[in-house]
């Protein structure tokens, strides 16, 4: 959409250039057709100028008035009206550059033809601009459904993140436990990132990893010995701009399953390289088959990973790689991004 709606500036912007073209070649075609003959061409200046003028004024009225009617038969007997008459004057005006006798209606014949050319000319270069306009139309509604769909994912988001992490703090202040309070302020810093950059349509890599580790340092504060989390990064260019988001509910993903587990220091494995503006994600945590009912009531809340599917097959369509296996008691995301 974006590439039809410039091509549809640059035509506009264009278009006088062209225009103006057009009618220095007609104007001094003449003029270039007797040049290095001998006498030049036999015709004033001002009869070339009469000639332009009268074809200038049949080529814009049907131009800018008539074609641009969307029941054109409504309109058909004025064009012809006003096609004769162009015609006619222009007969009227060329006969005072001329001494010798006129064959009227021989002249007419071929000035009309001449008009009509110019119409068809004209005819195609409003066509080809109505096609631009109506699909640079088409790509904005199409780019206003997609920012449309968007926002609706992204409102997904925020509620469920608030979820989990209210369920995460309501869990503590049963236990009275003196973490409660970093807890908030966790969550707080994380819910001022989903406000303020969660909606933006860029944010930069930096931002989303200082995001991800505020949401690691709050489930980890919450878990404490249940999970051992390895969270590295390899970043090239931490002002890299990326969609904001794409890769918290595979984490959010990874402690809920593992949170249900019995036992101590599951391991919890979140890697984030950037190389040559190809972001890769993966992801890696225990799982066990017995949290069959959970997977699918996290799969059919139609939030979570399937969000991040659909978003992402929105903003990076033919740019990005998605991987999810369940092998080995182990839930395994790859995620690969050319941005």
């Amino acid at each position: 959409m974006k590439s039809t709606g410039n091509a549809y500036q640059k035509f506009i912007k264009f278009e006088p250039l062209l225009h103006l073209f057009l009618w220095s070649i007609v104007l001094f075609y003449p003029y270039i057709k007797y040049f290095g003959k001998e006498g030049g061409y036999p015709m004033s200046f001002n009869h070339e100028l009469n000639s332009l003028f009268f074809k200038m004024t049949i080529s814009y009225f049907l131009y800018l008035w008539f074609y641009p009617k969307k029941s054109k038969l409504k309109y058909i007997l004025i064009a012809i009206v006003v096609f004769v008459i162009n015609t006619l004057l222009y007969q009227y005006f060329d006969g005072l550059f001329h001494t010798e006798k006129k064959y009227l209606w021989k002249n007419y014949v071929a000035d009309s033809l001449t008009y009509i050319s110019f119409g068809i000319a004209f005819f195609a270069l409003h066509s080809i601009k109505n096609l631009y306009k109506k699909q640079a139309k088409i790509d904005a509604l199409s780019q206003q459904k997609r920012e449309a769909e968007m926002q609706a994912l992204k409102a997904q988001v925020n509620p469920h993140f608030l979820f989990n992490t209210l369920n995460t703090i309501y869990a503590s202040s049963l236990k009275k436990e003196d973490k409660t309070p970093e807890l908030i302020l966790k969550l707080s810093d994380s819910f001022r990132y989903l406000l303020h950059h969660g909606q933006k349509e860029k944010v930069t890599i930096r931002q989303e990893i200082n995001h991800l580790q505020d949401y690691i340092n709050l489930q980890q504060a919450r878990l404490a010995k249940k999970v051992d989390v390895n969270f590295t990064t390899n970043i090239d260019n931490k002002q890299q701009e990326l969609a904001p988001l794409l890769v918290i509910a595979f984490v959010e993903n990874a402690f809920k399953y593992t949170s249900i587990l019995k036992g101590e220091n599951h391991p919890i494995k979140i890697c984030l390289n950037l190389e040559n503006k190809v972001l890769k994600f993966t992801c890696e945590n225990p799982f066990s088959e017995k949290n069959q009912a959970l997977d699918l009531e996290w799969e059919e809340s139609g939030v979570g990973i399937k969000n991040t599917q659909k978003r992402l097959e929105l903003l990076y369509p033919d740019a990005h790689e998605l991987t999810i296996k369940k092998e080995n008691k182990s839930f395994n995301v790859l995620l690969k991004i050319e941005l």
